[in-house]
């Protein structure tokens, strides 16, 4: 019975998690697409000024993220998440009211600092909240979420935001203030099951050392830096300027090709899930590579046929789809794994690692996108990115080989999660290990709640 209670808090608190996650990516889709439009036509910078503001939202999530993984696993995900979810509100509020350049930093540098301690709070507490059997559902279904909410939102946003009117921008910020705020309290009240007790003389001091000297987890960060690199940092850069440049779509047609990239994922999550399930998490990782390689062939021939308008548009807009099915495959593969990696009592910190890895792929993205387009090297840029594609498919099975069959997906526990302050101690280590199952199709996760 008090293991059955134990199962019903945990599914609640599941709910609660991926229901404020979803809140604050609706609200993050009212500024997301407008933010260089605000700064540059509302509040008068220049385009490099802008280009400075993004630089101090990484910068602040890169330099908060080293201390984020250390709390989590001191003080637990929880209040590190409120915390990150006021700091990031107080940045949004601070942003929508600014009336000089100063403050659009201290804005800037307040959200990216929030944002990054939300990212692998959520990330611990939904590890902490489901079994093995259940985590990959769990974090395609927060992906899934996440980008349905920042359509919605970006949507709704698109319907408020006028250039000629200021206070509207001011309306799009004040919601994402209270969407932030609502996640803080939503993940508050969300009872999650404690963490397992470090062993004698480790703790968190030592986090990063133990994480350095787990090759398995080095491979994967190296692999992470890859792949954001490749897709996640080229979107808002590099492919929507070879798509505009030299495709010669026009803006909405690009609104149309992002729009099929989140149909892909919102529609196909649950589909491609069950595809992952059946199959080692290196050979998901290899099979994107596959799929984005294909991608970015796309995108190349787009550029070929820009005479023929239709057959241009059609092309990108089947890259960016193609793209879409990547994000799918990796979205219940990557968060699982690093799961599965991570000492319980340092599972924080592993999730922070991950985070910062995302931080760094994604500012050297555009950085890499706007050389090479600076100058006019599309053709150059295709192949460069069509290699780190190539080379994601071959690290991907070299690091399977690496891999036990428990980090690998090939076998998963067969456990529930443990009642917090029962004595037992709870999360990825606690799980029996010797207790364990195929991941066939008798063994499909089932979302808790």
């Amino acid at each position: 019975m008090a293991v059955r209670r134990c199962v019903v808090a945990t599914n609640s608190a599941l709910r609660r998690i991926q229901l404020g996650n979803a809140l604050s990516a609706f609200g993050s889709g009212f500024t997301v697409p407008f933010l260089f439009v605000y700064v540059t036509r509302v509040r008068d910078m220049s385009a490099g000024q802008a280009g400075l503001m993004f630089s101090v939202l990484a910068v602040a999530a890169l330099a908060a993220l080293p201390l984020i993984g250390p709390a989590i696993d001191r003080r637990g995900p929880r209040p590190v998440a409120v915390a990150g979810a006021v700091v990031a509100a107080a940045g949004s509020l601070t942003l929508g009211l600014a009336v000089n350049a100063p403050l659009v930093m201290i804005g800037a540098a307040l959200l990216g600092a929030g944002v990054a301690g939300i990212q692998p709070a959520l990330a611990t507490m939904i590890v902490r909240c489901t079994t093995p059997a259940t985590r990959a559902r769990a974090f395609a279904l927060q992906f899934t979420f996440n980008n349905l909410g920042l359509g919605i939102g970006g949507l709704i946003g698109g319907l408020i935001v006028d250039p000629a009117h200021p206070a509207s921008f001011t309306v799009l910020f004040a919601m994402e203030t209270v969407m932030f705020l609502v996640l803080g309290l939503v993940v508050g009240t969300a009872a999650v099951p404690a963490a397992e007790h470090a062993a004698a003389g480790a703790g968190a001091k030592s986090g990063w050392r133990h994480l350095l000297r787990n090759k398995a987890m080095v491979r994967l960060c190296a692999v992470s830096a890859l792949i954001f690199f490749t897709c996640y940092g080229q979107f808002e850069s590099g492919l929507a300027a070879f798509a505009t440049e030299v495709s010669r779509i026009s803006p909405s047609m690009l609104g149309v090709a992002l729009a099929a990239n989140t149909a892909v994922i919102v529609v196909g999550q649950l589909a491609v899930l069950k595809i992952t399930a059946r199959r080692r998490r290196s050979m998901v990782i290899a099979a994107t590579g596959l799929v984005w390689l294909l991608a970015w062939i796309v995108t190349a021939v787009s550029g070929l046929v820009h005479g023929n308008a239709a057959m241009a548009v059609l092309t990108i807009i089947g890259a960016y789809a193609l793209l879409g099915v990547g994000e799918s495959l990796l979205a219940p593969t990557l968060g699982p794994m690093v799961a599965d990696l991570a000492p319980a009592h340092l599972l924080g910190q592993y999730n922070a690692a991950q985070s910062l890895v995302k931080q760094l792929a994604m500012a050297a993205g555009p950085a890499f996108a706007g050389l090479m387009v600076g100058s006019g090297a599309y053709g150059p840029y295709l192949v460069a990115l069509m290699a780190c594609s190539l080379l994601i498919t071959v690290l991907g099975v070299r690091m399977g080989r690496k891999l036990s069959p428990v980090q690998n997906g090939v076998v998963v526990a067969a456990s529930l999660p443990v009642e917090p302050h029962a004595g037992l101690p709870s999360g990825p280590q606690a799980e029996p290990a010797a207790v364990v199952r195929p991941r066939d199709a008798a063994a499909r996760p089932v979302l808790a709640g």
